[in-house]
């Protein structure tokens, strides 16, 4: 495990009360790094506090819909007294599945504001700090949807494969000046969002992560950006990568619909 003090006394979490956040703020306040938690259900935020408090580190807390144009700011103000030398966004679900020319385009602007526009502010504001200060670390949570399109995943997987570039780019960019950047890519994960999605886990040959390994896995290879597959699914990652598009395309839709347990009619969201 990386000596995680090392970044600093504060690590500001994004997507931090349940599942895959709350896991890292567990690993991090059991290493006894102060926490901020950001998500949008306050009472699941209250819980988490709760817990990490117990762990014997300071606790601040922001209840905010990440898709408003104000987050950035209650952000940066609510930790502009504190010195934070990590920052990780985990909070880059599909908030919106639909066909795209039949969709609304209010619903996948949500989806560019929770995974583009809000982290591309955030990591603007504390990477500028970290890079003055010589030290830090930005952990970006992303998935193996940015390796492959797929039927309503049009604008999420596009959002995925710009969270990828855009971490590959932050890395040359501040890996000189000590700070570490990672793009942590999961799979198919077993946390709340996604059992409360209706996800079939026992698909045969489906591989799935637990939170608290992907959790521990992802601090552990902070130093080893700009990019880490989640233990399991790198075959999968590379597969995903291969040469004839249209035919992955649809064998991806056809493990999708068996994955949602849904026909193919319905949002693969």
């Amino acid at each position: 495990m990386v000596d995680l003090a090392q970044y600093g006394p504060w690590a500001v979490i994004a997507g931090g009360s349940e599942g895959v956040g709350r896991a890292f703020a567990a690993e991090l306040a059991d290493a006894g790094v102060n926490l901020v938690l950001i998500a949008r259900k306050p009472e699941a935020l209250a819980g988490a506090a709760a817990d990490m408090e117990q762990r014997g580190v300071a606790v601040r807390t922001l209840s905010i819909d990440l898709t408003q144009g104000d987050a950035p700011a209650r952000i940066a103000t609510l930790t502009a007294d504190l010195d934070v030398g990590l920052l990780i966004y985990n909070a880059g679900a599909n908030t919106y599945g639909s066909d795209f020319v039949t969709g609304d385009l209010a619903g996948f602007d949500q989806v560019i504001r929770l995974n583009i526009t809000t982290p591309l502010a955030v990591v603007h504001h504390y990477g500028a700090a970290m890079k003055e200060a010589g030290r830090g670390g930005i952990l970006l949570v992303g998935s193996l949807s940015g390796y492959l399109g797929g039927k309503t995943l049009s604008v999420y997987s596009g959002v995925k494969a710009f969270s990828r570039s855009f971490a590959e780019s932050l890395w040359l960019e501040l890996q000189p000046y000590g700070v570490d950047v990672l793009e942590l890519i999961l799979g198919v994960t077993r946390p709340p969002a996604m059992q409360r999605a209706g996800l079939d886990f026992a698909v045969p040959g489906l591989h799935v992560s637990v939170p608290e390994e992907v959790a521990r896995e992802g601090l552990s290879r902070l130093k080893d950006g700009p990019t880490w597959i989640v233990a399991g699914n790198a075959d999968r990652a590379k597969l995903m990568s291969g040469a004839n598009r249209a035919e992955l395309l649809l064998a991806q839709q056809r493990a999708m619909e068996q994955l949602l347990a849904r026909t193919p009619r319905q949002d693969l969201a």
